[in-house]
């Protein structure tokens, strides 16, 4: 047997160390070639770290919240002779006490692999330091065959019990993509349809009592990887940017009404129109005559960048935490353009199938609770922005109209601005602008 020690490798865009969000393996655990060892975090991209050879776990280096750097030793495996050396050069097993040397390995790593954080972190896979040739699915496994996937393809197939040596591959190689795997996912539950039906028409068992709810104590939870990223940016937002808060309501009857009608005219089936493209698209006609809201400040060079085209981050919630998908050139699109493409980006952030791209370069950003967005909030800044407009919950309620009390559905619109660079006057007549545009909602649709 041979020693492998496998080093932390280059994760690209100047990387220089990663936070250890969580191992995959432990001392003893048998591994494949691509299975995914450790999941770390760097400050642009949360990445699955693959196994570059088969073996066994020995050791692993760091706990989850520990920082390694790139080229340190990250685990070691203890493999089969013929596997040590088609991976590199590696010196044979030497028994304790004879000084003997240990083959450090160090793979190399295919670069454009990462997937960019933005102001969140997209999972992306990192793929395994040598892709062999692959072969086709057969009716029974191969047990000699290499399968060539992604690993969060092979977490997959774990978690749903399918031997991916079945799964035949349309990519290069025959290497199994998504599109695979879900068709065959679908067509093996298809198959198992009576056999489940069987086992639902079985007697039920006594339900088991409930469980005790501990009474006291506490619980303490590490803060690493997106969420300790989120902390921080959050931290040094507040820390760095003298906030300046606006809130104003809107009368947003009208807009209502015109959303209402578009809606009628979709498709059966067709996601409905929400008020965030109308609030975009009048974001962007406010925008022409505010340049100093759609700009980031660059401190390190102490200047002002102001941009022509409005990028519009969108904060999504999603599992892992807030991140801030893109939705490009705001000021060429139509209102069902931007509509499908804010579904698209955030749909890919809460899935995490973003692209760096998708989840950076954001000039201006939009925030909303939808549902739970309360009378007002104050949104913290997306540094390096100077400029943030969150939506509050639309309600009817009873307002003063031309001298009469009448029902109106009004909502609350809660902005923030980095007062070093936007004025509290020019903040307020920007707010009041867009609420012009919103309560005329034809006017976002002519100059």
């Amino acid at each position: 047997m041979s020693r492998y020690v496998f080093k932390l490798p280059d994760l690209g865009e100047g990387t220089v160390a990663a936070e250890i969000v969580g191992w995959r393996v432990k001392p003893g655990d048998e591994v494949s070639e691509d299975d995914v060892l450790v999941e770390v975090m760097t400050e642009k991209a949360a990445v699955e770290v693959p196994a570059p050879v088969s073996g066994k776990i020995v050791s692993t280096t760091g706990q989850a919240g520990d920082t390694v750097a790139v080229g340190s030793e990250l685990v070691v495996l203890e493999t089969a002779p013929a596997t040590a050396a088609a991976g590199a050069p590696a010196e044979p097993a030497v028994a304790a006490g004879n000084g003997g040397g240990t083959a450090r390995v160090q793979p190399a790593v295919e670069k454009g692999a990462i997937a960019a954080v933005g102001n969140g972190a997209a999972r992306q896979a990192l793929p395994a330091a040598a892709n062999g040739g692959g072969a086709g699915a057969a009716a029974a496994p191969d047990p000699s065959r290499r399968v060539l996937t992604s690993p969060a393809i092979r977490r997959r197939a774990k978690e749903a019990g399918i031997d991916l040596r079945q799964v035949s591959g349309s990519g290069p190689q025959g290497r199994i993509v998504r599109q695979d795997f879900e068709a065959y996912a679908a067509a093996r539950s298809a198959g198992r349809a009576p056999a489940v039906a069987a086992v639902t028409s079985l007697p039920t068992a006594r339900p088991a009592a409930p469980a005790q709810r501990p009474s006291g104590g506490t619980e303490e939870i590490k803060v690493i990887g997106l969420r300790r990223l989120i902390a921080q940016r959050m931290t040094d937002a507040k820390r760095n940017i003298p906030h300046f808060s606006y809130v104003e309501e809107v009368d947003v009857t009208e807009l209502e009404t015109l959303r209402r009608h578009l809606n009628t005219k979709l498709q059966p089936g067709a996601p409905a129109l929400t008020y965030l493209p109308f609030l975009a698209l009048a974001l962007v006609r406010v925008l022409e005559d505010f340049p100093q809201c759609n700009a980031h400040y660059d401190a390190e060079r102490g200047v002002i960048v102001r941009y022509r085209a409005v990028h519009l981050g969108v904060a999504t919630q999603t599992p892992e935490g807030l991140k801030v998908p893109v939705v490009r050139d705001l000021q060429l699109r139509s209102l069902w353009d931007v509509a499908a493409e804010m579904r698209r980006v955030t749909e890919a952030a809460r899935t995490n199938k973003a692209t760096r791209e998708e989840l950076g370069g954001s000039t201006i950003t939009l925030t909303s609770l939808g549902k739970l967005g309360g009378i007002a909030s104050t949104p913290i800044i997306n540094a390096p922005e100077v400029a943030i407009i969150g939506i509050n919950r639309a309600v009817e309620r009873p307002v003063v109209l031309g001298g009469a009390i009448t029902v109106r559905r009004m909502m609350n619109l809660s902005s923030s601005f980095d007062h070093r660079f936007v004025d509290g006057y020019d903040a307020a007549a920007m707010i009041q602008a867009l609420k012009e545009r919103l309560e005329h909602p034809a006017t976002i649709f002519v100059g």
